[in-house]
């Protein structure tokens, strides 16, 4: 009778275990996985020129949109938070630094936007 509480408790702690492991970066792709809103702040930091969410359409005509950023051969998240922690990186126009947390938020929130279909707009 023991067996069957210790073998559900059992089951229960690995769901929980396996629940908390994520994978970023190419594993992540797919918009079945993204997180639909990007976190609150970059609207507001970023959405003046670059479109951060569907239907992608950057404000400005020169900045990509986070989902092209994303979709680029190579980029990962780790690739792109170092690229967002470095402030010379920026284009001119970007004349701000971002905090260590908001680049952690952006490259995660990002690279949810891979997708293995995507195509380049022309």
């Amino acid at each position: 009778m023991a067996k069957a509480p210790l073998a559900a408790l059992a089951a229960l702690a690995l769901n929980a275990m396996l629940g908390a492991c994520q994978t970023y970066g190419s594993e992540r792709s797919g918009s079945a996985l993204a997180d639909p809103d990007p976190p609150a702040f970059v609207e507001a930091a970023c959405g003046g020129c670059h479109a951060v969410e569907p239907p992608f359409l950057s404000p400005n005509p020169h900045a990509p949109s986070f989902e092209a950023i994303a979709n680029r051969e190579g980029l990962t998240r780790d690739t792109l938070g170092a690229w967002l922690a470095d402030a010379h990186n920026y284009p001119e126009d970007m004349d701000f630094d971002l905090e260590p947390e908001h680049v952690e938020q952006i490259a995660a929130y990002m690279v949810t936007l891979r997708r293995e279909d995507y195509v380049p707009a022309e």
